[in-house]
């Protein structure tokens, strides 16, 4: 019996991790705003009328307040894996609830405000074909295999849904790594833009537009770099990383390599930001492989 290969991600540090920076994460999460910001203004090119819109990954909520004024018929969901941060989103959204309080007005609801719920990216806790927009930002890069988890996507998602996403690309925090080059982790694996276009594609998405843009970031030193990644939640998960705590020589190497590549004072790094979304069409194959083929019915009068 082959056996399953070791998990790359440790996910129970990820969920420890954003729940240990819950608490402060709206002071600290500005790049996770600023992309969501951008994505919102991708919605502004795609012909869409949700019924039902899913922000997974959703954090303390900072997109849930744009997506329902954007679509204000729609029921707007939120999930996230880490309770700590689903009850931050409580507080930052007093009208919310459980998703069976957000009910809308013809269904005997009226509560307003977005309906939030516990959920693993990997097993929603949603029927198929559920969702009309799923969103997703900024989360891709901590779960351990993205195929499955774009499969769950796939399968919650009604015929004629969009995915819409963003995560990190392979150049992301490049500077940190370069400082540390000790042959552990110090980031998350990050995904090659062409790569998620290909598994876009493998999961049963068509017509995937994948682009990238690179923001940079400049620090005085490498404490303050360190102490903004803590903050926001954005420290290294993944299983190879160092075992247990780095000693203050370690520390201090890394430090100097990366003051290193400072000018004028500060150390530039690099964010490169990948952009995504695809819809969910009609299937072409049955479970067994073979094909469907679809007639249109002729028109009365028409032989």
């Amino acid at each position: 019996m082959t056996q399953p290969a070791a998990p790359l991600v440790d996910c129970r540090q990820v969920r420890r991790t954003f729940a240990r920076a819950a608490a402060g994460y709206d002071a600290a999460a500005f790049i996770a705003q600023e992309v969501g910001g951008r994505m919102a203004e991708r919605l502004d090119y795609v012909r869409l009328e949700p019924q039902k819109i899913l922000d997974l990954g959703c954090a303390t909520g900072a997109s849930l307040a744009g997506l329902q004024a954007r679509y204000p018929d729609a029921l707007v969901l939120g999930a996230d894996a880490v309770p700590a941060m689903l009850a931050e989103a409580r507080r930052r959204h007093p009208a919310s609830g459980p998703v069976i309080s957000r009910l809308p007005t013809w269904l005997g609801g009226g509560a307003r405000g977005p309906g939030l719920l516990a959920a693993d990216a990997l097993a929603l806790p949603l029927a198929a074909g559920s969702l009309s927009l799923l969103w997703s930002n900024l989360m891709l890069h901590w779960v351990n295999d993205p195929e499955p988890v774009l499969k769950e996507f796939h399968r919650s998602l009604e015929v004629g849904g969009l995915l819409m996403f963003s995560t990190f690309g392979p150049d992301t925090l490049k500077e940190l790594r370069s400082a540390f080059g000790d042959g552990y982790a110090h980031t998350q694996r990050f995904i090659d833009m062409h790569d998620w276009g290909d598994l876009l594609v493998h999961c049963g998405f068509a017509d995937p537009v994948m682009d990238m843009e690179v923001l940079t970031l400049t620090y005085p030193d490498f404490d303050a770099l360190a102490a903004e990644l803590k903050a926001a939640g954005d420290t290294c998960a993944m299983t190879a990383r160092r075992p247990g705590l780095m000693t203050p020589r370690q520390w201090r190497r890394a430090a100097e390599a990366f003051g290193r590549q400072a000018k004028d004072g500060r150390t530039a790094v690099t964010v490169e930001v990948v952009y995504g979304h695809a819809w969910k069409t009609a299937p072409k194959k049955i479970a067994d492989g073979r094909s469907i083929v679809r007639f249109d019915r002729p028109k009365p009068g028409h032989s």
